[in-house]
């Protein structure tokens, strides 16, 4: 039997191998690097830290560092920004070296004609919309953090503009994938970026939300749009939260080409205004966004404001200037650390967590009462917030979460989980499983789970690529 100082050597000597395909400064192993790559913004528990950290910059480097897991029989996981809700990044075991794709931060290409672009997995929404500004196009999936495209693609992204523009499923043509033997693919072709094809298997969306347990992400090809000629947002409020779901509803079913529209709790107006100074009467909100020219733009708007003053709205104000938009809607993206700061507040041990379901659109109403039943009474009866993109279905529930409450969070967000799948929804609009919904995911699918335990076990045999993720 080995002694643990020849384990440990053995254990430098492989890493140092490393050293022959990347430099000094790609390869971390300080115990602040482990520490801060072995978590999320989730609660999940950590139990183990990367044996290592590589900080690829081409392909390339992808390649020789997944040969040389391979080869020492070290699990993979891909890392983007940390911004992830379901523990996706987290280690499951002590000999993981987490491949963080940041810096491979180059847009490789804009075609203006057919409106896309090809972008490293580094690269994020923020910066691929300042490089592009000029050409009058922009990327328009916005999960609210300021993500790596590669790692929304991962986790199949969607976030305030789906209502109008999709997911990253309807805006990932193409991705160039690096399999778990260090292989190389393009899902579809490579150089190809067509609108629709009929030829094979779609592999481009098997990879979309696969969270790295299938590959890693490298390159992705996007379909840009245009910028719209205006744009207008509004807030409308309600005295209860269910007239501003049915409003929702009836904005969809009337087909008002709405840009956006996000519900906030009073709760979560209440976190909003304390952190970002909002000032806004703590009821029920509907924040609205319309794009278009002038004359389309004024038509949604009239045609919202009927349907909402027939579903007892109690105020409604609205801006074209860009000051105010981006205000409400920085305030909006900035909901997840108002409730960091509201619940750290309460209890300084205390951190969000937030859950997120989906269901078709007519569900929507019952979903939500649903949730709020089982809420009220919970330990969290008068602390969590209901939040997010009901324009697609797809809402977040906010909950105080602590290592004493985190067996009780789980609990709840399996029930209310639970509600959703049995009105045909969905665990997860946007999160993804991660770890958190393992079990809900082989709910939904049924015998379709064994399927993907075969095309894991097919690209992925020594199960290395984010082990204990998703299935």
């Amino acid at each position: 039997m080995l002694s643990r100082s020849i384990l440990k050597s053995v254990k430098r000597t492989n890493i140092a191998a490393l050293g022959k395909y990347l430099s000094s400064d790609q390869i971390k192993e300080t115990e602040a690097a482990k520490d801060f790559y072995s978590y999320d913004e989730s609660p999940h528990p950590i139990n183990f830290k990367p044996a290592v950290i590589t900080i690829p910059k081409t392909t390339e480097d992808v390649i020789n560092i997944v040969k040389w897991c391979n080869e020492y029989n070290h699990s993979i996981i891909g890392y983007g920004t940390g911004s992830g809700l379901e523990g996706g990044v987290i280690p499951q075991n002590d000999k993981t070296c987490t491949i963080d794709l940041s810096q491979m931060q180059n847009v490789v290409s804009v075609n203006d004609g057919d409106q896309t672009c090809v972008v490293e997995s580094g690269v994020t929404r923020e910066a691929l919309n300042s490089y592009i500004r000029e050409t009058g196009l922009f990327f328009p999936v916005d999960p609210g953090a300021n993500a790596s495209l590669g790692g929304m693609a991962a986790s199949s992204a969607s976030g305030t503009t789906a209502v109008r523009y999709g997911t990253m499923k309807e805006n990932v043509l193409n991705m160039e994938v690096v399999l778990a033997d260090g292989s190389v693919i393009n899902t579809a072709g490579e150089g190809r970026h067509f609108k629709k094809s009929s030829a094979g298997y779609n592999l481009t969306e098997l990879f979309v939300g696969s969270e790295g347990t299938l590959g890693l992400i490298t390159k992705v090809t996007l379909q840009l749009h245009s910028q719209p000629e205006i744009v207008a947002s509004a807030v409308c409020q309600f005295s209860k939260v269910n007239d501003a779901v049915q409003s929702t509803i009836e904005a969809l079913q009337y087909n008002v080409p709405i840009a956006r529209v996000e519900l906030l709790d009073n709760n979560s107006i209440i976190a909003c205004n304390d952190y970002s100074s909002t000032g806004l009467d703590v009821k029920p909100t509907l924040f609205f966004e319309f794009h278009g020219t002038e004359s389309s733009v004024n038509e949604q708007k009239e045609m919202i404001q009927e349907i909402v003053s027939g579903n007892n709205a109690i105020g409604w104000s609205e801006s074209n200037s860009p000051e105010e938009r981006s205000k409400l809607w920085s305030a909006r993206h900035s909901l997840w650390f108002a409730f960091v700061s509201m619940y750290g507040k309460m209890d300084g041990n205390v951190k969000p967590y937030s859950t997120d379901v989906c269901v078709p659109i007519d569900s929507l109403d019952e979903m939500i009462s649903r949730a709020q039943e089982i809420l009220s009474e919970s330990f969290a009866a008068d602390k969590y917030g209901i939040l997010g993109h009901v324009g697609d279905g797809n809402f977040h529930i906010v909950l105080p979460c602590s290592d004493e409450l985190y067996p009780e969070l789980k609990k709840l967000s399996s029930e209310i989980t639970k509600v959703a799948l049995d009105l045909g929804g969905t665990c997860t609009g946007e999160h993804g499983v991660g770890l958190g919904k393992r079990d809900a995911l082989k709910a939904e699918v049924g015998a379709a789970f064994d399927t993907m335990k075969l095309i894991k076990s097919a690209l992925d045999p020594k199960n290395i690529l984010n082990p204990g993720k998703v299935l």
